[in-house]
């Protein structure tokens, strides 16, 4: 078996503000965002959807990932999220909270 770690993109409900992160639990993260519990930008834009993530077994290229994309314009990253999720639906929309 081997370690999982994500970079992830959370959105806010109207799809406006957009949150790039790494982690090593994706569950355990997505639902600290919706539930409000992680102080500062994405507490503040309410940015709890999940529109998109990927999933790496060695943290320093998940790290590597995570800040190319925060340096990409708005719109690569809208291109990247609708190439796995077209309709923009929150990914994690069944975790119970």
């Amino acid at each position: 078996m081997y370690n999982k770690y994500y970079i992830y993109v959370m959105s806010s409900q109207n799809d406006n503000t957009l949150y790039i992160g790494v982690t090593n639990d994706l569950e355990r993260r997505v639902k600290e965002h919706k539930r409000g519990e992680i102080p500062g930008f994405t507490q503040r834009y309410h940015c709890c959807k999940l529109v998109y993530f990927e999933e790496y077994s060695d943290i320093n290229q998940a790290i590597e990932r995570e800040k190319k994309l925060k340096k990409w314009r708005r719109e690569k990253k809208d291109w990247l999220i609708k190439t796995k999720n077209p309709e923009l639906v929150d990914l994690a929309a069944d975790l119970v909270i």
